[in-house]
């Protein structure tokens, strides 16, 4: 049970494996400001930044799961490094069937929806471990403009348009699930930039010291399209949102 390397290959250098700055992760927890103690369920947590940093800042508590042992381990680094692995823990499991032993007062699934086969599945899942009056934080990808062909739903890694809705779609969607939206914090262009092309070098320099390696020719087709891809399509085309719900 893991990812693919190539994941942990294009996001070796990433805290963040997502379209969002440390500035924008910073402006999500001031917006919300949780109360110390406050107990966070991460699902997909990945490298563990939001409740690491969050505990560090604010002094939450709570557990991250990932099925990802390399990131699993990279999250359990960062809590020792900022001084917080006695108030979080990190868990190697597959995310889509876990629910916390106690209610939490932050439930999070921040940019892998996959794990609830879609935002619908994924607020029942999250919902599961949530405390009455508790938020739910659910990063999500959305259309910042409606392509107009299949070769940009393709090139935004999407198989049909009606994989991604609009904003406002997006936003009403909640809506129809039992939602209130109460914050949202969106992820810009120069977000995309420095998630997508960081991976440029994390790939260009695993290349070098790997040359012999069985992924090699699949990674090296990526990175001569990569950079083409996203500045032609997901640059323009693709918007990306942490949004805060609180059931109605």
């Amino acid at each position: 049970m893991d990812l693919p390397r190539s994941f942990t290959i294009r996001e070796s250098s990433h805290r963040l494996c997502n379209p969002f700055t440390s500035e924008k992760l910073t402006i999500l927890r001031q917006a919300i400001s949780p109360s110390p103690g406050t107990r966070v369920l991460d699902l997909a947590c990945g490298k563990g930044e939001l409740l690491c940093t969050w505990s560090r800042d604010h002094g939450v508590t709570g557990t991250g799961v990932d099925i990802s042992t390399v990131f699993i381990g990279a999250a359990r680094a960062r809590a020792v490094e900022v001084g917080v692995a006695d108030r979080v823990g990190f868990v190697h499991a597959d995310a889509s069937g876990y629910v916390a032993d106690d209610p939490v007062g932050i439930a999070a699934c921040v940019g892998a929806t996959w794990i609830g086969s879609g935002v619908a599945g994924t607020v029942e899942l999250l919902r599961r471990s949530l405390m009455p009056g508790g938020m739910m934080l659910i990063g999500e990808p959305y259309w910042r403009r409606e392509p107009q062909d299949q070769a940009t739903v393709e090139g935004c890694h999407m198989t049909r348009k009606d994989d991604l809705l609009p904003l406002p779609e997006l936003l009403e969607r909640f809506g129809g699930l039992g939602c209130d939206v109460v914050e949202m914090v969106l992820a810009d262009q120069d977000s995309w930039d420095r998630y997508v092309a960081a991976q440029w070098l994390n790939i260009r320099r695993w290349l070098e010291a790997n040359p012999d390696d069985e992924l090699a020719d699949e990674m090296r087709a990526e990175l001569t399209a990569a950079p083409v891809k996203h500045a032609r399509y997901q640059r323009e085309y693709l918007g990306w949102g942490v949004f805060v719900l609180m059931d109605r």
